[in-house]
């Protein structure tokens, strides 16, 4: 079986085979949203990648239209000082596309991503189309639109957990549900019989005992009354190197039964977020949202 993909277009980072201790530092520190917008009154990707290093936080924008054909890629380094907040310029076909961003006070937690105090705002022809964060009122008086109609979701998520026998991440699986917490435990050291537990809110969801034989499967659990598809891949943490990855996607879908019904083994190229028109086709059509979970044993 192939690995979880970890590509995402061209700002994806493939992690999932590396031997290399700064790949856990800096697996960590990104962030990749992908949502699904109105662009022309039909369906476009935007993605949205947050990154941290030593010189400070950045962001990129990646946005691709109905039929999977990048329209536009940004790249925005705000640690500079002249780019904490500002605006890109672009033309594609004649169209006008505007990102307007300002991180000036925001406020970040330990990850990449910002908590509060931020606007990241992506314009088509003067119209509103995606718009993240808290300061939604100064976007709008800055970029002279009226607000935009709903019709954005987040249908992607990919991050990177560190821990030692505990790996923690928030995650909402409906836009009318709350943001839980999930909890991954898994002690691998120096046990024969290694056993997978998943928690929601503190309470136990999944248990997966003789991990050994079952390093890789899938099993459904109930969050806020619908169906959530939970894959793993633990192959890494049991017969790799000391600092191998694993691998974990939550998918919420109605017709989860249905695609996997089409196949007779997991094939993880279908269901995780991979850059295939396949898998776009299928989130395109609204199956729900995916939350892939890399995670990193800290020694």
């Amino acid at each position: 079986m192939r690995d979880f993909p970890s590509c995402f277009g061209e700002t994806g980072v493939q992690v999932a085979d590396s031997s290399s201790s700064g790949a856990s530092k800096a697996a960590q520190n990104l962030v990749t949203c992908l949502y699904q917008c109105k662009l022309r009154a039909r369906s476009c990707l935007i993605t949205v990648s947050w990154t941290k290093n030593l010189m400070g936080q950045s962001f990129g924008v990646t946005i691709d239209d109905s039929s999977c054909q990048s329209l536009c890629k940004v790249d925005i380094k705000p640690w500079l000082f002249s780019k904490r907040k500002g605006c890109k310029n672009l033309e594609v076909e004649s169209d006008k596309i505007d990102i307007y961003w300002d991180v000036s006070n925001a406020k970040f937690g330990s990850g990449p991503e910002p908590l509060e105090g931020f606007y990241l705002a992506v314009a088509f022809n003067q119209e509103m189309v995606l718009l993240l964060g808290d300061m939604k009122k100064e976007a709008y008086k800055k970029i002279g639109t009226i607000p935009m109609h709903s019709g954005v979701n987040l249908i992607a998520r990919r991050e990177h957990i560190l821990g030692k026998k505990c790996f923690g991440a928030k995650a909402q699986f409906c836009d009318w549900g709350q943001l839980h917490d999930i909890k991954i435990e898994c002690d691998t050291v120096d046990l024969k019989d290694p056993c997978l537990v998943i928690r929601i809110d503190s309470k136990m969801v999944m248990q997966v005992k003789r991990l050994k034989w079952k390093f890789r499967g899938n099993q459904t659990i109930l969050v806020d009354g619908i169906p959530v598809e939970v894959f793993w891949d633990v192959h890494n943490w049991l017969f790799g190197n000391a600092i191998g990855n694993a691998v974990f996607m939550f998918k919420t879908s109605l017709a989860v039964e249905k695609l996997r019904s089409n196949q007779s083994v997991f094939d993880p190229s279908v269901l995780t977020w991979s850059h295939s028109q396949r898998f776009k086709d299928y989130q395109l059509r609204g199956l729900g949202f995916s939350l892939v979970l890399y995670a990193w044993k800290n020694d």
